[in-house]
């Protein structure tokens, strides 16, 4: 069976687990076993635990309550004129939950420990200053894992939208006629792409997002050579637009040409032109992080789609440290090679001598009119 067309690479990253559940889990037990071997007051650790969670609920009701107050100027344009929205958005969706856990936590501060009236009062204004500083001071920000965690988990990354945008758009549109485009090409050009492995679109993904618009530019082994058939379709109000992909020769060590559908993925154009543009505000790293990001979500995307099985084959590198001016053309070489182990179909013409059924049959006619044996050896 043939092997998926998405590289398996270290460069891009795994979706997150639930590790960092666990340790919290295991974080827990270990302060419970702390605490049972010190022989503190259960009581006195009731107390401050009690009094913590208290403060902690405040806080969350706290945030909410800041981004309300900006939230307030931006009713009809954000949030469709709704009060209700407005709510919504600023204060957790487990809104409810933070409620009753603060009167909860409240009554049982009261049941426990019997203080009530001023005391009371004093404790939660002192609470609320306390919670009040810490936004204020930022100390409560999400961490850098925390926002890309939240950002993966919501498909809120511009990877996402990008890799969406570049299959509906595109890849959708033109692999699945990808084959039968192939075919066209070669009845008239007199079967020049023989190898049904390697019938696929080469999509280069490089991690540092420099895309050279001439192939010839990045690597001197690699040379234009011709167009597949157009594909025509009216799209988004234009009529008959034009879908092509190019087929370039690449020279290998051993001075035999190579020949490939290949092209970089334009999305990764626009992650560069935005690290460059200040007023995106993209730096280096984030583009490094969206690359990884979109690599990995186009690669899920494509193996959920069916229309789209063995038509692709992503090509994910990162830029050589030397200054070996035919790395490209080695790393493509590297993945035709790959396609080549992988199937268990044969290339036409690939091997000098014949195999089972791989030439025209031979009709033998006798000169005898007497009906010969079947066997050839005379028996």
């Amino acid at each position: 069976m043939p092997q998926p067309s998405v590289q398996t690479s270290p460069i891009i990253p795994k979706p997150r687990g639930g590790r960092a559940h666990y340790a919290t889990w295991g974080f827990i037990v270990l302060c419970v076993f702390a605490l049972y071997h010190m022989e503190q007051s259960w009581n006195h650790a009731a107390e401050n635990i009690t009094f913590y969670f208290t403060a902690l609920q405040i806080g969350a009701l706290l945030r909410g309550v800041c981004n309300f107050v900006e939230e307030i100027w931006h009713v009809q344009s954000r949030h469709r004129s709704s009060w209700w929205r407005v709510v919504v958005a600023c204060l957790s969706p487990s809104l409810r939950c933070h409620a009753l856990l603060l009167l909860v936590s409240i009554c049982a501060y009261i049941a426990l420990f019997g203080e009530t009236g001023l005391q009371l009062f004093l404790n939660l204004i002192l609470v609320c200053l306390c919670q009040l500083l810490s936004f204020a001071f930022g100390l409560q920000s999400p961490s850098a894992v925390e926002m890309s965690e939240i950002c993966e988990k919501n498909n809120c990354n511009v990877a996402h939208g990008l890799a969406w945008s570049y299959y509906v758009g595109y890849l959708k549109l033109v692999l699945p006629r990808l084959k039968d485009l192939i075919s066209e090409f070669n009845r008239a050009n007199n079967n020049l792409l023989k190898c049904k492995e390697t019938w696929k679109l080469h999509i280069l993904l490089p991690m540092s997002c420099e895309i050279y618009d001439d192939l010839q530019k990045a690597d001197s082994h690699i040379q234009y050579w011709k167009d597949l058939p157009a594909l025509q379709l009216d799209r988004a109000g234009t009529k008959w637009r034009s879908y092509k992909q190019s087929i370039y020769t690449i020279l290998g060590e051993d001075k035999k040409l190579n020949y490939c559908i290949v092209e970089y993925a334009p999305p990764l154009q626009s992650l560069y032109a935005m690290s460059q543009d200040e007023s995106a505000a993209f730096g280096r790293e984030d583009r490094l992080e969206q690359a990884q990001l979109f690599c990995r979500t186009l690669g899920e995307i494509l193996q959920r789609s069916k229309e789209c099985a063995g038509c692709y084959r992503l090509i994910v590198y990162e830029e050589s440290g030397d200054s070996d001016s035919h790395f490209l053309s080695k790393e493509i070489l590297k993945h035709i090679r790959q396609q080549h182990l992988e199937e268990y179909t044969m290339c036409e013409g690939n091997h000098e001598s014949s195999t089972f059924l791989s030439t025209e049959p031979n009709i033998l006619i006798s000169d005898s009119e007497l009906p010969g044996p079947l066997r050839s050896d005379g028996f």
